[in-house]
């Protein structure tokens, strides 16, 4: 069961009466800026993130931070695969001994840190700031546009994600995949009732046959360049016929099984840096040794054979226009 702190105490994440999955909205939202006199300025070697492999909103923060080659400033500490009863567990092994970590255990403790009376989900990504020793951001997304706004030009890596020109449709394809591909296979994993289940599902399917026929007439999600909407959409991609798939109960279809889905899949994971931030084996032990309310025996499935480095021939496909 999902953990929560109330007033500073653990607790358990209520369910929804009615079956449904609930994700609750980020409480830190603040902002890294390039201007002056900022509450939180671009500074290096300043703030530090809090990630769980497993995490496809983790992830898309660390394909930021490697596509930007932010690795020397932004530091990470990275959770156990496996979440227990106090929730995420800082992982020993890989625990580095660096300021503004203080010897935690457990992630709860950041926050604990932040606000002592803190009333929430506990969740990850965290971007921490070590010289004020406060919460800047929890929220996936901000965190991306922060690391390609406000770090831009850094180390001379990286591209404009959010062109200005495109900005209009990147929201809106943002919005979609958020609502129908990311929240929905949880949606559906985690739906308690046999209505909201279905509902989920419905909802999931339809939203990959539209994002299959958009990837008929054009390389992109918002066109003939990537953009943080591909982004966002390749970590869900990337774990749903290894995990999803099985442990969810998500049908009909795989990714393997949509022509453009699963091309275009393929050529987001071979670009150069994108692999090394995939550990298969440590995001398939969270979900099955974790949810054991999923999975009460702990059994880990094989996984259906689906060959990323396999060739894609996207750059060789004549666009067609749909509609």
């Amino acid at each position: 069961m999902a953990k929560m702190l109330i007033n500073g105490q653990l607790a358990e994440k209520p369910r929804a009466p009615d079956g449904r999955f609930e994700r609750f909205p980020s409480q830190y939202r603040h902002w890294i800026s390039r201007q002056k006199d900022t509450e939180f300025p671009a500074e290096t070697n300043r703030y530090h993130l809090f990630i769980s492999e497993a995490c496809p909103w983790c992830h898309r923060v660390m394909i930021l931070r490697a596509l930007m080659g932010l690795e020397k400033f932004i530091t990470v500490t990275y959770m156990d695969a496996l979440m227990g009863e106090e929730g995420w567990r800082i992982d020993p092994d890989r625990h580095p001994d660096l300021p503004g970590l203080y010897g935690d255990q457990f992630l709860y403790q950041t926050y604990l840190r932040d606000n002592p009376a803190y009333t929430g989900t506990i969740t990850a990504p965290v971007l921490y700031d070590r010289k004020s020793e406060r919460i800047v951001s929890t929220e996936s997304s901000d965190i991306m546009r922060m690391f390609h706004q406000a770090f831009s030009g850094l180390t001379g890596k990286g591209q404009d994600l959010y062109p200005s020109a495109l900005r209009g449709r990147i929201d809106r394809i943002n919005d979609f995949v958020q609502d129908r591909i990311a929240e929905g296979v949880y949606r559906a994993g985690f739906a308690t009732s046999q209505d909201a289940y279905d509902t989920a599902v419905d909802r999931l399917v339809d939203g990959l046959s539209q994002l299959e026929e958009m990837l008929c007439a054009q390389r992109y999600l918002a066109g003939e360049r990537i953009t943080e909407a591909d982004w966002r959409l390749y970590p869900v991609l990337l774990r749903f016929d290894p995990v999803y798939w099985i442990h969810f109960k998500i049908g009909p279809h795989r990714i393997a099984d949509y022509s453009n889905l699963s091309a275009y899949l393929r050529e987001l994971h071979q670009i150069p840096g994108i692999a090394a931030t995939v550990d298969m084996d440590h995001i398939r032990r969270h979900y099955f040794l974790s949810h054991r309310h999923l999975n009460p025996g702990g059994i880990m499935p094989r996984s259906p054979q689906f060959d990323l480095n396999q060739s894609h021939n996207r750059e060789k496909v004549v666009w067609r226009r749909v509609g």
